[in-house]
């Protein structure tokens, strides 16, 4: 490894490592515009000259040049810092003085360099040029006259997002950013363009002349839109959420986070609940009332309601700590109905390694061959689709898709389109097969979709042993993955929110509330189906959720919960991390924390109350019997379990096309704030018209 001294101080480095990534390494600041850690290097700012002793005799470009041993650097140097006020100079001539008016201002490179290295005044006379700006969609405002050709978002959409929509133009003076055909920036991570701008070219256009980044409170939560567990940053005035950030984690989401985390937050402010409602039995309508005419109206509508006629169900979007307090409520009434798998899926969740991402999202860069079976990584969790775009980027790792033919964001082979095409696969040898079966790594992303319906649990044992046959299953290496979409499902897994003895799965809950079995449902956040046409009428139906979406079409009794900005909640992702997300606003009028609900509610129901009162109380009553949870950012390897290779399909089953769960087309509705959102409707509108009408076709 090469030696090399920084300004008089010695340091080791990797071999390849550049002198600014060293300089870093020391706490040296070199500054920069168009380097990016996660990206390629362009050098073509030339912001990060250094001097280099007994080298060329002008000044290197740190971000290109590899140390090497016996080097020496300075980059405090007068020949260093007489060419960073040159390069300055020379990057403002163009630059207009809109700083007032920059939606960048205060979080700008630019200026910050500019005070650092900037001269007062410019020796340039010439009249300014003028770039015009680009239309790149609803989310992205450009104003392309401050672009300073840094590339970064050139890079960023051909690297990370797998897009070549935006590219440099001409050459020279004229050389500017553009999109050489008109068209927006048709991807899911394109807000991430706006947070590696080094300048105000491309700025958040929903969030456009809203505040200033001194104005606003920071509070760090977890996304909820998916089940990867983004770590965001949420910023709020005034009791109102302004925008959404990503927040460093390298296991998780690295820096990037997708565009409806980013943008569905307009949402958390239209369709609210804030205050309970009592439906009129006379007029079919539901009316105001206060919290204990709500809870007075349940108790009563429940006293000759047995404990075996009453289900639970639990949406998407809930937090951990809700869904334990409704579980504890119910096992209390004696109601043995529960579930979390409002999609319908039935999947045997016995053994946490049958329904966990186990290869862990860090975990999709070491594997070297990877099968997709009925998923869609891009719609359902963008996250993992940029993990994977990464290590095929890295290693050109082979890629099959058995399902649906899709537009993914990197190169794979179609394998066919049905669990027969699987099974076939796992006989052949030759091809992709054997591929697959020599790779030391292989990694199986299964859909949720691929679990719908009353054969779930025969599915997961068929595929599940077919895998194994295939080498998925290795010494220190666990290959498979059960790929879900909701922010809840695997928490409410692992506490066990799924039919006790005796109880009935959602198909069967949603049937019995038909048939009269199921008297009194209590839907807690869910509108993931469409509850007016499913649920019978004659049931007593208790909606606790934080929108007026589609539970609230069939509740007798609506109880406003809190969103999950709102409140302090515990998330469990896909691959089984435990993180925790912060309060960051107040909801909205009378509207409270779920769990807390809960609990005021049981005074009215049960003859012995929940027995928590604090939030430090229900924690600690959740890490007695689930030790797993306390374990703050960890995952809980869990061991792997052979769930059998017989099962009783048919052939119809086996010849079946796999669908998805989230396509294009239902990616930015796919959940109450989502829908409600007005920035997802415009790029719904900007987006999918297209995909829409193509699928209507098919």
């Amino acid at each position: 490894m090469p030696t090399l001294k920084i300004n008089g101080t010695d340091i080791e480095v990797e071999k390849g490592t550049s002198i600014l990534q060293a300089a870093e390494l020391l706490g040296v600041e070199i500054p920069h515009f168009c380097y990016h850690g996660r990206l390629s290097v362009p050098a073509n700012c030339r912001m990060c000259l250094v001097e280099v002793k007994g080298g060329p005799p002008k000044p290197a470009a740190s971000c290109a040049m590899a140390c090497a041993d016996g080097m020496e650097v300075e980059t405090e140097s007068d020949m260093v810092h007489k060419a960073r006020k040159g390069v300055m100079e020379m990057l403002l001539i163009n630059h207009p003085l809109d700083c007032p008016i920059c939606d960048q201002g205060g979080e700008c490179d630019l200026q910050d360099q500019a005070v650092a290295y900037g001269y007062d005044r410019s020796r340039y006379a010439e009249n300014k040029r003028a770039v015009p700006n680009k239309e790149l969609g609803p989310l992205i405002k450009t104003v392309m006259t401050r672009c300073i050709n840094c590339t970064r978002c050139v890079r960023f959409g051909e690297e990370v997002a797998g897009v070549t929509t935006l590219g440099q133009l001409h050459r020279g003076e004229d050389a500017e950013i553009g999109t050489f055909i008109e068209q927006a920036v048709d991807t899911e991570l394109s807000g991430n363009m706006v947070d590696i701008c080094p300048v105000g070219a491309l700025t958040n256009k929903p969030y456009a002349f809203k505040a200033r980044p001194w104005e606003l409170v920071k509070t760090q939560s977890i996304d909820v839109m998916d089940a990867v567990g983004s770590n965001i940053r949420v910023d709020s005035r005034s009791g109102e959420v302004l925008r959404i950030l990503p927040r460093l984690h390298e296991d998780v989401n690295e820096e990037w986070i997708s565009d409806k985390t980013r943008h569905a937050y307009d949402g958390l402010t239209k369709r609210r609940l804030d205050r309970p409602w009592i439906r009129n039995a006379k007029t079919n309508k539901l009316e105001e009332a206060t919290w204990s005419e709500a809870f007075s109206y349940i108790a009563e509508n429940l006293q000759n309601i047995n404990g075996n006629e009453i289900a639970a169900l639990v949406g998407d979007l809930c937090d951990l700590e809700s869904v334990v307090a409704l579980k504890d409520m119910m096992e209390k009434l004696g109601a043995p109905h529960l579930d979390c798998r409002t999609d319908g899926t039935t999947y045997d969740p016995a053994n946490r390694s049958g329904y966990l991402f186990n290869t862990g999202i860090t975990g999709i860069e070491d594997a070297d061959t990877i099968l997709i079976v009925g998923a869609n990584p891009r719609h359902e969790a963008t996250m993992i689709n940029a993990r994977i775009r990464k290590n095929w980027l890295d290693k050109r790792t082979k890629i099959g898709v058995i399902g649906t033919n899709l537009d993914l964001t990197y190169p794979y082979e179609h394998l066919g389109e049905t669990l027969g095409d699987f099974e076939t696969l796992s006989k052949a040898r030759s091809g992709f097969a054997k591929t697959f079966k020599d790779a030391e790594r292989p990694m199986i992303i299964f859909g949720n979709n691929l679990f719908v319906g009353k054969d779930g649990a025969a599915i997961q044992a068929f595929t599940y042993g077919l895998a194994e046959k295939m080498g998925v299953i290795k010494e220190g290496w666990n290959g498979l993955n059960i790929l879900h979409n909701a922010a809840s499902r695997v928490g409410a897994l692992d506490v066990g929110f799924i039919p006790q003895n005796g109880g009935k799965n959602f198909a069967d809950i949603i049937a019995g509330t038909k048939d009269g079995s199921v008297k009194a449902l209590y839907l807690m956040g869910v509108d993931e189906f469409e509850a007016r046409s499913d649920i019978g009428w004659n049931t007593f139906v208790i909606y606790q959720g934080h929108h007026g979406d589609k539970g609230v079409e069939v509740a007798d009794v609506v109880l406003p919960g809190a969103a999950y900005t709102e409140k302090d909640g515990m998330y469990v992702n896909l691959e089984g991390r435990v993180q925790h997300g912060w309060k960051a606003v107040f909801p909205p009028g009378d509207a409270k924390e779920d769990w807390k609900i809960l609990r005021a509610l049981s005074e009215y129901i049960l003859t012995e109350p929940l027995s928590y009162d604090t939030a430090s109380q229900l924690h600690k009553r959740m890490f007695e019997q689930w030790p797993h949870l306390a374990k703050e950012d960890e995952i809980t390897p869990s061991a792997f379990e052979n769930i059998g290779s017989k099962a009783d399909l048919t052939k119809k089953r086996m010849s079946e096309k796999l669908g998805i769960q989230i396509s294009k087309a239902t990616y930015y509705k796919t959940n109450a704030i989502a829908r409600a959102s007005h920035i997802m409707s415009a790029c719904e509108q900007a987006f999918v018209a297209d995909h829409k009408f193509k699928e209507a076709a098919e």
